[in-house]
């Protein structure tokens, strides 16, 4: 990924939350075996205290009203003034076992905290926080292990005058749910730290940056692979010294194939020095002796290969012009040539087809449809979402749902990222440095970028029948280091992400990685 441009992002828009009726008297709690009246449908608009709910705190703060996700009515959190309100249900008679909790939510943020809980089941307290969308409705879950045959389903907010929340059609069923990818592309950390660069843990401890990752909770590393770069990295040889670290602190490696010298993305598909004025034909052997080579030469020195991406951001194709996506039938025979090779290396490594863009709905549908209809071949699909170009939060469920159910394939998140603050470091201005660029209700600080990584985990994890795998966090390692740049042919120029890593300008690592430690 790299997008040298600017981007301004609309902001949302909040929706009014409606206005709360004075609130009756709590009522006992419910004790059943299945959730209550989780659509909210049962007593209608201004109901305080919903049939079959509890509340504890302001309850004048919680109540129901029109515009329902699924039915015609919501429960909704809202005061014109500070409050603290849980509305809650007690579930008991439960058979022991994995369950897992499904609302569809929205908010317009600015709360301390607001979340559903699954409490008092046996075990530890499970959460999801709501993320802030304040149009379109999202689908969280709540996974937990009920081993006292009782369960408290909980919605909770802590919120300052004016913040709402919209919780609607919860349901309460058997089976669990959690991420297997919790990664980050370091393709930057090589050249960084022969170019000088430090990196400390908390406490500010110099440290391998890859045992600080690992110890947050990283469990996947993402190396993007040039041909002939002009800088001698991001090539194989500086792949296969990385894999070496990778492979030693226990983390799984995905390899991202360019098929260039230079950044591959929907805007720039360049093909490399080497190839050019080589036919199709050649072409396709090309990545297929490329891929190989690369492949076979890590699992020869025991660091094989777990995922492979045959391409970057492809959305346009690869290898312009002869990979075009004018020409599908000749950027299959590219694709199937890399999966060949992928799996003649080892048959069990996984290959991905990754695009950008991910909260189009019609792009990536059409973009896989032709590939499906084209007969080409892969395992998973990646996509990149930047929430300050690629749509709302809700656009992007949408997406990535959409692509799980319709091609039957497991997803993840290739690239994603978010600043913990705005200025630049070095003199190189930063690609998102404004706070008009900012997604609503996530600011440019520590706590924005943990929420947004946090929140995006969040919507992998809900991905239905599990194949929600995982993010990747986009250049975790790229601090602002001199001769670290963003261009292999220019040693002079800056770094426009240093804003966007998981260290800080003091070289710390970032609380932020907690989110490494996401379900």
């Amino acid at each position: 990924m790299f997008h040298p441009r600017r981007t301004l992002r609309a902001l949302l828009l909040p929706l009014a939350a409606g206005l709360a009726l004075t609130a009756l008297p709590a009522g006992p709690a419910h004790a059943a075996s299945t959730l209550a009246n989780g659509g909210f449908e049962a007593d209608g608009a201004g109901a305080a205290t919903p049939s079959g709910w509890s509340e504890y705190g302001d309850a004048d703060a919680s109540f129901t009203e029109s515009g329902g996700h699924g039915g015609s009515h919501r429960l909704s959190h809202w005061s014109s003034s500070a409050y603290k309100v849980e509305t809650y249900q007690y579930l008991s008679g439960l058979t022991n076992g994995n369950y897992k909790l499904t609302a569809w939510v929205r908010s317009g943020g600015g709360q301390k905290s607001a979340y559903l809980a699954l409490k008092n089941c046996g075990g530890a307290e499970q959460r999801t926080d709501l993320p802030v969308s304040a149009s379109g409705w999202i689908r969280i879950v709540v996974p937990v292990r009920v081993t006292g045959n009782q369960c408290t389903i909980s919605v909770n907010s802590d919120a300052n005058a004016g913040n709402w929340i919209n919780v609607d059609d919860l349901t309460l069923t058997s089976g669990t749910t959690g991420t297997s990818i919790k990664g980050a592309d370091i393709s930057s950390l090589a050249k960084s730290e022969a170019r000088g660069g430090v990196y400390r843990n908390g406490s500010g401890t110099a440290a391998d940056p890859l045992s600080v990752l690992k110890s947050s909770g990283m469990n996947y590393a993402r190396l993007k692979v040039w041909v002939n770069p002009a800088d001698g990295y991001n090539n194989k040889a500086r792949v296969l010294a990385t894999a070496k670290r990778v492979k030693a602190q226990g983390m799984k490696l995905l390899v991202d194939f360019h098929y260039s010298d230079f950044w591959a993305d929907p805007g720039r598909q360049d093909k490399p020095a080497a190839w050019a004025g080589h036919s199709y034909g050649q072409l396709k052997t090309d990545v297929y002796n490329h891929t190989y080579d690369v492949l076979n030469a890590l699992k020869a020195q025991g660091t094989t290969a777990d995922m492979v991406q045959v391409g970057n951001e492809i959305n346009g194709g690869m290898l312009w012009n002869e990979g075009s996506t004018s020409n599908w039938t000749q950027l299959a025979g590219l694709l199937n040539s890399g999966y060949d090779a992928v799996k003649a290396v080892n048959p069990s490594t996984t290959v991905a087809l990754h695009l950008a863009e991910g909260g189009d709905l019609e792009g990536t549908r059409w973009w896989f449809d032709s590939a499906r209809s084209n007969g080409v071949k892969f395992d998973a699909i990646g996509l990149s979402f930047y929430g300050y170009w690629h749509g709302t939060l809700a656009d992007f469920q949408t997406t990535l749902d959409d692509a799980a159910a319709r091609y039957g394939k497991p997803v993840f998140v290739a690239e994603t990222a978010y600043p913990f603050r705005l200025d630049s470091e070095d003199t190189h201005e930063n690609i998102i440095d404004t706070s008009a660029e900012l997604v609503a209700g996530y600011p440019a600080s520590v706590t924005g970028q943990t929420r947004w990584m946090n929140d995006m985990m969040s919507i992998v994890e809900a991905v239905p029948n599990g194949r929600g795998l995982g993010i990747f966090y986009w250049e975790a390692t790229w601090t602002a280091v001199n001769g670290n740049g963003w261009d292999p042919t220019d040693a002079a120029s800056g770094n426009a992400w240093e804003n966007q890593a998981l260290f800080g300008y003091d070289d710390r690592a970032l609380s932020s990685m907690s989110w490494f430690r996401h379900r």
